[in-house]
């Protein structure tokens, strides 16, 4: 949400002037794109990683805001949780040597906060759910303390008016309750930022939503909550029902989550900005003074400040992004899809695999989406989160052939994704060097069916067979997996177990 939301009372006058100031938005964005005031394209490319704060038990700490005040740089901001961090790395042109550059500047980034970490007792885990978090630390006594996030929490639990549920059923159960959205927090993403023209929006969209599936699988890295063993990136399940504003009535008449795949192909970025408007009521009716109407009346340049604040509340795996930069109007896909880590190495391919994969479907002459059906990509989406490196997906038959096939994400990897990848990160002017280097990983995942939540799955069951109790096992491979993570070797490579098992 990146905005300075001021925690306050909210009553039935706000929320009403703020849905009348939505449709001034959306009607001021619809006569931007028809007036075609956006910015020209630039290749721009932004990457923002969320990261855990652990012991060197292996333990979640409660310290960001003092890491945060040691860190002392604009690029690390506050999440969440408080044992949450997240890192933004400045936009970048996708092109040469940026691949390179990109892990430079991680690798960089991330060591100078380790080492601040570490004089308050605590280090930077880059994965998608800690193993270590218990139901305990996911209460409202440990979000941070930041007034937007206060209030988003009193609104959410206000619209649901009861008890979050989380029920996720994987390799176990976990069923349990929560009083408040903090068990989000226990999701660790990276968010891959693509500035587009209005043109080009839906085609970008249309494939990000294609490849969201694909992504999961060779990228999965959150098999573990709460001490259970559970869906291969256990993220998505657990983030639609940690904000899930609606009670089992509301579901059972098909009311939509707000964290949310997507129902369909769109043709434009407006579709979503007002699915958005329709679908979902306001959670922070917090109006800007602007008049956005009036301001391109005088030829300038809206905020649409309501818009943005409350497309941030819609929790969309592929996000539209409106926003101005000096004075000048853009857009841009928000592919919120990938967990964070394991290494900067995995994380910096996974970033370019999916920007060459999103530009080569993106200029097909007969594109995926066009031939896949949106409830298979949707269904992609969830085998993909269950599965990981192993799930079989459906997609388009090669050729003239048409139809649907069911193929393993590895051998569709391997056979027709990573050579368009390649092609599109060609097509971005990238050196060969890096683009074979990075594709060179997710092949060799590929090629050995190993990811994050492989590695951390078979290390915890190693620690088992050692004879370990549950939480002792899952202590013992986070605290390998942090070890692993710092030497920065991508992870195909790690030895499962860990030194010291007896197995």
């Amino acid at each position: 949400m990146g905005e300075k939301v001021v925690a306050g009372g909210i009553d039935l006058s706000d929320r009403q002037r703020y849905r009348r100031k939505l449709q001034q938005c959306l009607a001021g964005l619809g006569r931007l794109l028809a007036e075609k005031r956006f910015d020209r394209p630039k290749n721009l490319m932004g990457l923002e990683i969320e990261l855990n704060l652990a012991g060197a038990d292996g333990l979640p700490r409660m310290r960001n805001a003092e890491v945060l005040e040691r860190i002392a740089s604009r690029d690390f901001q506050t999440e969440l949780g408080m044992f949450n961090l997240e890192v933004n790395i400045v936009p970048h042109r996708l092109s040469g040597r940026v691949l390179d550059q990109l892990a430079e500047e991680l690798r960089t980034g991330l060591g100078y906060a380790n080492r601040k970490a570490a004089e308050v007792g605590s280090g930077i885990v880059m994965i998608g759910i800690l193993p270590t978090l218990a139901q305990q630390d996911l209460v409202s006594a440990n979000l941070s303390d930041v007034d937007r996030y206060i209030l988003l929490n009193d609104q959410i639990v206000a619209a649901r008016g009861e008890d979050f549920t989380l029920d996720i059923e994987g390799v176990e159960r976990l069923t349990c309750t929560s009083a408040s959205i903090t068990p989000e927090a226990a999701c660790t993403s990276v968010q891959l930022h693509l500035q587009v023209t209005p043109a080009r929006f839906a085609d970008v969209w249309n494939a990000a939503q294609a490849v969201a599936a694909v992504q999961v699988a060779v990228g999965a890295n959150s098999p573990f909550l709460f001490g259970r063993e559970l869906w291969r990136e256990s993220r998505p399940p657990l983030f639609q029902q940690a904000t899930d504003t609606r009670p089992p009535e509301l579901q059972a008449q098909g009311v939509r989550p707000r964290t949310w795949f997507g129902e369909r192909w769109v043709n434009s970025a407006y579709d979503l900005f007002e699915e958005n408007l329709r679908y979902f009521p306001a959670l922070l009716p917090i109006c800007d003074e602007e008049d956005p109407l009036r301001v391109l009346d005088d030829g300038g340049v809206p905020r649409l400040q309501e818009l943005v604040l409350h497309n941030g509340t819609v929790y969309r795996w592929n996000r539209p992004v409106y926003a101005v930069v000096d004075g000048v109007p853009h857009l841009r896909v928000e592919n919120r899809v990938l967990p964070a880590g394991p290494t900067v190495t995995d994380v910096i391919a996974n970033t370019a695999f999916y920007y060459g994969l999103v530009r080569a479907l993106a200029e097909e002459a007969r594109p995926v989406w066009s031939r896949l059906p949106f409830a298979a990509a949707a269904d992609n989406f969830d085998t993909a989160c269950r599965h990981g490196i192993d799930a079989e997906l459906q997609w388009p038959r090669p050729g003239r052939i048409g139809g649907i096939t069911q193929v393993p994400a590895v051998k569709l990897v391997r056979d027709e994704l990573l050579p368009l990848a390649a092609a599109g990160l060609d097509a971005w002017n990238v050196e060969p060097a890096d683009r074979d280097f990075y594709l060179g990983v997710i092949e060799e995942r590929c090629k050995r069916r190993v990811n994050g939540a492989s590695w951390q799955a078979d290390t915890y069951h190693r620690a088992l067979e050692a004879g370990l109790e549950r939480d002792a096992a899952l202590a013992a491979t986070t605290r390998r997996y942090c070890e692993l993570m710092h030497q920065g070797e991508p992870v195909h490579t790690w030895p499962v177990g860990y030194p010291g098992a007896h197995s």
